[in-house]
């Protein structure tokens, strides 16, 4: 590959992502208080970019030998802090317009400040009662050194004026994790509205209370702050330690990883700023953002769930499969699509229940990336255990940010009689698949479920994916063999019929890209329609430039990290990439060649970066029936058609939302909804 191709850095196109969600807080045609669960989203996505991307480039610019290197990532690390400065501004400019309409609609956050004496009276004895005994400070002055704080707290630096004595100095965490972060207090009376007070705000109207028996007080002042961690896991393949083992003691020093970044409350003295920083060890490579009063936005994303005035309306999902008649009898018809949140997913539910209680099923096996807090799917295979069926769980402890909940389950299972495997050495195991092996007319017959997001119920409600419920024997076979391979990693077998990364998806991918470059090149039609969460891989990318250049038609909508750079003369003058943020989180990969008029069409686990292509276990499904690519192909070509919510990444990857060039207003989520809503039940 040419290393002169233009590559928009992931990092800043990540940011983009995250503004897009900014964008859908502060769009006024957006409910309101889903403008503010969108300031949660947008807080809790930085928090995390901190934990990762910004830990990482940190790393790599302390680390980075020669001059060249470290003036590259030390430019970047730049960049990446003056557009995060840019956005925290939008982000409060937008969180006072929000406080703004919150008040119109007779919803109140209001500060201690401002409560009349009925509310008083309430916070007062909430205080006492229920906040009082959770607060635990400490103090950082002299030689007290900083106890390890946690990157999932907020916590309060306390400055204490005393009376003929020098002032202290405490820290103390706000109690989130205990109490809820917003609290709804008594109305003003003959007013039809709803008030509430961040828990914050509570304890900063007695903070005298909590040192009045240990110091002569006089005022006292509260500034809040946050930290950031690199969230990087390292792992030691060779070592003969367990993976479970490896992955508990990996947390634990992710726990005491380097602060990267620090948000303060920009009221924060400067000397009291300063001592922070020196208590936190924190260097000239991290990152200080200074805020407003408050911090841990992404408390919002909870904020008035059960106020359904102002907020979307919720979508029925359609119904899942009939049950009049057994899910095996079904798939033995035919393969059933289902693409979620539109339909239920009691569609995977219902096949796992099925199978668990079904005398000819043997046995059944999963692959567990992130797993829902009370999982029916759980219930599901340990119920399969008590009816004597060998139940294979491969549990992917490395899924990031889900490894403690996973740690959790894996134990569960075990202890129910499941045979859990730990993942793949030196691969994450990301593919999302079921195979039910069901005894019929005296042999195995396979049933598979394939999807493109997590066997997860909760995010199934908000993350659009494909699932496919197949009763064909060829892939059931191939899965089941690729579940041999996770179990035995030294045992490896072809698959004829599945596309499985890292042993064939890179190769049959480039493959397929170049025959649409043929086809140009000798003057025939040809196309690629990709959708994928990122596309980042600098190989596929040049490849991509160079079927542009060929003259085939791209298109492509990527929600996230796009390094692929639009606009750029003789390289991608026919490439047209959108983005899609709405309501719901769109998730699905779909990958589509015109194929000299024979549409291909896969449905797949895998974005397009390095570690989907060679780094995890990821499969990749064409899909053969006429009816499924027909309705993908719609579903599609709704997306591609929005412009009510679709932005363009155009060479600055600036967000300019898709105008309506004249023709049907089309949001392509209520759009799907509808056109799934019209089709006969499968």
């Amino acid at each position: 590959m040419r290393k002169d191709l233009p590559l928009y850095p992931k990092e800043l196109s990540w940011l983009s992502f995250n503004e897009r969600v900014l964008q859908e807080a502060e769009d006024e045609n957006v409910p309101i208080i889903d403008r503010v669960h969108f300031l949660g989203i947008f807080s809790n996505n930085l928090d995390e970019f901190f934990r990762v991307h910004v830990g990482e480039v940190r790393r790599l610019t302390a680390f980075a030998t020669g001059t060249d290197q470290k003036k590259h990532f030390s430019k970047l690390l730049g960049q990446i802090n003056r557009r995060i400065t840019h956005l925290q501004r939008r982000y409060t400019t937008a969180y006072l317009q929000v406080l703004k309409t919150l008040d119109r609609h007779n919803i109140h956050i209001v500060p201690e400040t401002s409560l009349n004496q009925q509310q008083y009276a309430f916070i007062n004895d909430y205080f006492h009662s229920r906040v009082l005994p959770e607060l635990e400070p400490f103090f950082i002055d002299g030689r007290n050194p900083m106890p390890l704080l946690s990157d999932k707290k907020i916590y309060f630096v306390i400055d204490l004026k005393l009376n003929g004595e020098p002032r202290r100095y405490a820290v103390m965490d706000v109690p989130t994790s205990i109490l809820p972060r917003f609290i709804e207090i008594p109305a003003r009376k003959d007013k039809k509205e709803k008030v509430y007070i961040v828990l914050d705000n509570i304890i900063r109207a007695f903070l005298i209370d909590i040192f009045r028996n240990l110091l002569p007080i006089t005022s006292a002042q509260a500034y809040m702050f946050k930290i950031g961690r690199d969230a990087e896991i390292k792992l030691n393949e060779q070592v003969s330690q367990s993976v479970l083992n490896r992955v508990e003691r990996s947390l634990k020093q992710r726990k005491r990883a380097d602060p990267v970044r620090l948000v303060y409350d920009s009221e924060m003295p400067k000397p009291l700023l300063e001592l922070l920083k020196r208590k936190l060890k924190m260097g000239r490579y991290d990152t200080y953002t200074p805020g407003g009063r408050y911090h841990n936005s992404k408390d919002f994303m909870s904020f008035a769930r059960n106020s359904k005035k102002y907020q979307y309306k919720k979508m029925t999902p359609l119904p899942a499969v009939p049950v009049n008649e057994s899910i095996f009898s079904q798939l033995q018809k035919g393969g059933r699509l289902f693409y979620y949140p539109y339909h239920d997913f009691r569609a995977t539910t219902n096949f796992l229940a099925s199978a668990a209680i079904d005398p000819q099923v043997k046995e059944i096996r999963i692959t567990l990336y992130r797993i829902a807090k009370n999982s029916r799917v759980i219930t599901a295979l340990i119920n399969a255990v008590r009816n004597n069926k060998k139940v294979i769980a491969i549990v992917e402890l490395r899924a990031r940010f889900s490894e403690k909940a996973n740690i959790h389950w894996a134990h569960k299972l075990s202890e129910a009689g499941v045979q859990v495997v730990y993942g793949v050495p030196e691969m994450e195991v990301h593919a999302k698949l079921i195979s039910v092996v069901r005894r019929e007319q005296g042999k195995n017959k396979f049933y598979t479920e394939l999807g493109t997001g997590n066997f997860n119920e909760m995010t199934a409600r908000i993350y659009c994916d494909f699932s496919y419920l197949i009763g064909d024997q060829n892939i059931g076979r191939d899965i089941y063999n690729l579940f041999e391979f996770m179990r035995f990693p030294n045992v490896r077998k072809s698959y004829k019929h599945i596309i499985a990364s890292p042993f064939s998806f890179r190769r049959v991918l480039e493959a397929s890209i170049e025959r649409e470059i043929e086809a140009a090149r000798a003057g025939r039609e040809a196309s690629l329609f990709f959708k994928c969460n990122g596309l980042v891989d600098s190989e596929v990318i040049a490849q991509l430039y160079r079927a542009s250049a060929a003259g085939v038609k791209i298109k492509l909508i990527i929600r996230g990290e796009c390094s692929l750079v639009c606009e750029t003369p003789g390289l991608s003058d026919n490439i047209q990439t959108i983005s899609l943020v709405d309501k719901f989180l769109e998730h699905s990969r779909v990958y589509i060649f015109h194929n000299g008029g024979e549409e291909v069409i896969w449905i797949s686990s895998a974005n397009l970066k390095k570690r989907c292509l060679d780094e995890r276990v990821e499969v990749t499904l064409p899909v053969v029936d006429l009816e499924h690519r027909k309705l993908i192909r719609k579903i599609m070509d709704l997306q591609w058609n929005d412009n009510q919510k679709a932005r363009v990444l155009d060479v600055k990857q600036t967000n300019t939302r898709l105008a309506n060039r004249g023709g049907r207003d089309c949001r392509a989520q209520d759009a799907i909804y509808r056109y799934l809503k019209e089709l006969p039940q499968q």
